[in-house]
């Protein structure tokens, strides 16, 4: 496997503990749902413009997807606005540590059925035993002295 895809990915998460500590500061100075509009309108405008002037795709096959496709924003919302709200209350690496339990638990599932067009890749006694070890490391996380 190329080096360069888990990098990125790594560099992914350095990037939503970073956001996750921003967007919960300015929650706190703003509100929840306005730090999150705010955090989301920022992201939406330099999308934008990265498409302007680097997209290589056809927005005109926007109408040609699966609607189901076009939740991806909605979810994206969601989370932001969560870890807005979550943030300055559980502290950044709980909230960190939890979204990535959620992340595993719902990967799991999806790879397991091969749901949204997924490769189906059955769950099996590893994947179980990792599972129970995160939620041991999250409940650690948790867990105040």
């Amino acid at each position: 496997m190329n080096w360069l895809f888990p990098l990125m990915a790594v560099l992914g998460g350095v990037a939503i503990s970073v956001q996750a500590s921003v967007n919960g500061g300015l929650g706190k100075k703003i509100g929840t749902l306005e730090g999150a509009f705010v955090s989301f309108g920022i992201g939406t405008l330099l999308l934008l413009l990265l498409v302007i002037f680097f997209g290589q795709g056809s927005m005109l096959q926007l109408g040609n997807v699966p609607k189901w496709q076009l939740t991806g924003g909605l979810l994206g919302a969601f989370y932001v606005a969560i870890m807005v709200l979550v943030v300055p209350q559980a502290g950044v690496t709980t909230t960190v540590a939890s979204v990535i339990v959620g992340q595993l638990l719902m990967s799991v599932i999806i790879d397991h059925y091969g749901l949204f067009g997924g490769k189906q890749i059955p769950m099996d006694g590893k994947k179980l035993i990792a599972l129970l070890l995160m939620g041991v490391a999250l409940y650690l996380f948790y867990k105040r002295s």
